[in-house]
């Protein structure tokens, strides 16, 4: 029985890795659109699995977060661009900005170790801000950012002499720039979701759930809660500095307006509605912020004009009512999130049989 169950496990594997692989092409019959879109929606989970390792492990409300993400986007950009004459492989851009944005990880958390809940949140909130403030004001009297105009013309991602910037051919298939984005991300996601798994049950994780449940009681039993507390911000930075280096090689352009605070609220999102803590619950939760606006963008309009001959309302306005709507249903019938962790899942039993 053990060696068949392992049997359907290897298959089930099977099949969704070549699912994953076919999938690309799938999505570029119906549009190159929703090869990107799919594309951002992994660079979502790369944030949301980092910041799950800060909300959900330790419990630390960070919102913030986003400004992590613009550190790894601006390292790269300023080391694989025109504008200081640096065109460095990605393959070394995206460590140091992963640790540039670990570092800004741990600046933030040593002046927050004894904040909790509303305060922390406060203070990780206005830290976003004067990050996104920076980037937008470091064009003088020294030009570090360009400002509020961006930096444009960044070099794409160059693997064997291969660029990611323009369509190639292989063994007969026509492979897009955003299709071969995709192959990449999808090895970095599987490497991100080993990490997380392992940090999840390895004694560190297990250290940042006892601060979770109770800081003063992982104190008491010997946890160097500062030091643990320090390592969640900076590990959860560290992939935000690895999804900004990927968004800014895909986009090829930046500024500071992709790193304002909604984008930090959307990613804390994913996290709540997925399941804090449950690695799968959270990478559904980014799919589901991900897919579901869009799907609503391409169908709403139709839609109306089907229905009343011409759009009554603006679909990006009845999207945003759904998408709101979705969002409150969903923390009303499952406020653990879709897929909780099992101990979540218990904690909001023993509240609702406490409340009966």
């Amino acid at each position: 029985m053990n060696a068949r169950s392992q049997l359907f496990k290897y298959a089930g594997l099977a099949l969704v890795a070549a699912a994953l692989l076919a999938l690309p092409f799938a999505l570029s019959a119906a549009g190159t659109a929703w090869v990107r879109i799919t594309n951002l929606a992994i660079l979502y989970i790369f944030l949301a699995l980092g910041l799950n390792i800060v909300v959900g492990y330790a419990g630390l409300l960070d919102l913030g977060y986003i400004a992590f993400y613009g550190v790894g986007a601006y390292v790269y950009a300023l080391l694989a661009s025109p504008f200081f004459g640096l065109h460095l492989p990605f393959w070394i851009i995206l460590p140091i900005g992963a640790a540039l944005a670990a570092l800004f990880g741990v600046l933030l958390g040593t002046p927050t170790l004894k904040l909790r809940g509303d305060y922390l949140a406060i203070v990780t909130m206005g830290f976003g801000e004067i990050v996104r403030i920076f980037l937008n004001n470091l064009s003088r009297p020294i030009n570090i950012t360009n400002g509020p105009q961006g930096i444009s013309r960044i070099d794409p991602v160059s693997v064997g002499g291969i660029s990611f910037g323009h369509d190639d051919s292989f063994l007969g298939l026509d492979f897009s720039g955003p299709m071969k984005y995709y192959y990449l991300l999808l090895l970095l996601l599987l490497a991100v979701i080993v990490i997380n798994l392992r940090l999840q049950n390895s004694r560190i994780g297990r250290a940042w759930q006892a601060i979770r449940e109770d800081e003063t009681a992982a104190r008491a039993i010997g946890i160097d809660t500062a030091r643990v507390k320090l390592l969640a911000f900076a590990m959860g930075a560290c992939f935000g500095g690895v999804a900004g280096g990927m968004f800014s090689a895909i986009q090829a352009f930046i500024s500071p307006e992709s790193f304002a605070l909604t984008e930090s609220v959307m990613v804390l999102s994913m996290v709540v509605l997925g399941g804090m803590g449950n690695v799968w619950g959270v990478i559904a939760g980014a799919l589901m912020l991900t897919y579901v606006p869009e799907l609503l963008r391409y169908t709403v309009g139709p839609m109306q004009t089907a229905l009343f001959g011409r759009t009554l309302i603006a679909p990006e306005v009845i999207r945003m009512l759904l998408f709101g709507l979705a969002l409150v249903l969903t923390m009303r019938f499952r406020p653990a999130g879709l897929w909780p962790m099992g101990a979540r899942k218990r904690e909001f039993a023993m509240t609702k049989l406490d409340a009966e």
